[in-house]
């Protein structure tokens, strides 16, 4: 098992970590629905992206309510 050949300095430790941060998550509206969705990624709620449908969503029965 061998040993790193020199310490990194402090400055250096956290310049290296300085990349580590977490990003904000950039949200854009859905131009169908108008509800939040990650860019590039079809919409939970609705179906829709880029103007089509290209998922089926089943829609949410109440229970109880005949």
């Amino acid at each position: 098992m061998s040993l790193p050949a020199k310490r990194r300095s402090r400055s250096e430790a956290r310049r290296g970590r300085s990349h580590q941060a977490l990003k904000k998550v950039v949200l854009f509206k859905c131009p169908k629905c108008g509800k939040a969705i990650l860019p590039h990624r079809a919409c939970g709620f609705c179906g829709f992206y880029n103007g089509r449908e290209v998922i089926k969503i089943k829609l949410a029965t109440k229970k109880g309510k005949q």
